[in-house]
């Protein structure tokens, strides 16, 4: 549910031929997160679940930057091509080569256990950018419920299965997740029926990469109007 929320994203995308507003950046984020947790599962026994979904997750990820890498302007291709290179690649590769050559049996499942487990409460934290934009102007238009009640959803039973498993590196980033996406969920029901402020928000919270358009500002379409009416008035 959660790797395939974004698909109305790309159908968007798709259908408009450009990427707009939308960033590239949580999708780069959540293809680390997989290649890490493929890792973690090969090297640990008896975590073929992880190893599948998150491996599946991989291919899914990498199809939603391909086809932004191929509607996005030139220099936002250069971006995130150098992302994905800095994060996915030199990253990853070093944090494989260190956990090979650093340590061994036990010692090195529990070092990238912690990595893993550290990286995903990063990406459980990045949605308060969202619930700070859905206060400020008390919409959620960018905060699609679908997709905080699949996180949410999601949360839970990795919770669940972190517990049953005694598995603690998946369990303690998904208290988190669970809580939050609680939260964005609660957030939704208070100002799902709110008027929404219309203004121009601050560069600090619309310069923040989210999954969803980042700006709340006044489309061009609505200042061409704005200036036929005043034509009309005049």
């Amino acid at each position: 549910m959660v790797y395939l929320a974004p698909v109305p994203t790309f159908y968007t995308i798709y259908k408009k031929k450009s990427t707009g507003e939308f960033q590239c950046f949580p999708y780069v984020i959540t293809l680390f997160s997989s290649m890490l947790w493929v890792y973690y599962a090969c090297l640990k026994s008896n975590a073929l679940l992880l190893l599948i979904i998150n491996f599946i997750g991989c291919f899914i990820e990498i199809g939603y930057i391909i086809m932004y890498l191929i509607y996005a302007p030139r220099t936002t291709k250069l971006i995130t091509a150098r992302t994905v290179a800095f994060l996915n690649i030199a990253m990853f590769g070093l944090i494989l080569a260190c956990t090979l050559l650093l340590s061994h049996g036990h010692q090195r499942t529990n070092i990238l256990g912690w990595i893993c487990a550290a990286f995903s409460a990063c990406v459980f934290v990045a949605p308060l950018s969202i619930m700070r934009l859905v206060i400020l102007t008390k919409s959620v238009e960018f905060m699609p419920f679908f997709l905080s009640f699949s996180l949410t959803i999601n949360a839970s039973i990795w919770l669940g299965y972190g517990v049953l498993s005694k598995d603690k590196f998946v369990a303690l980033p998904n208290i988190l997740g669970l809580v939050l996406g609680i939260l964005q969920i609660a957030l939704y029901c208070v100002y799902k029926d709110a008027k929404p402020k219309r203004t121009i928000l601050p560069v600090s919270v619309t310069a923040v990469p989210t999954i969803v358009p980042v700006s709340y500002q006044r489309s061009e379409a609505d200042n061409v109007e704005e200036d036929g009416e005043d034509r009309a008035r005049i």
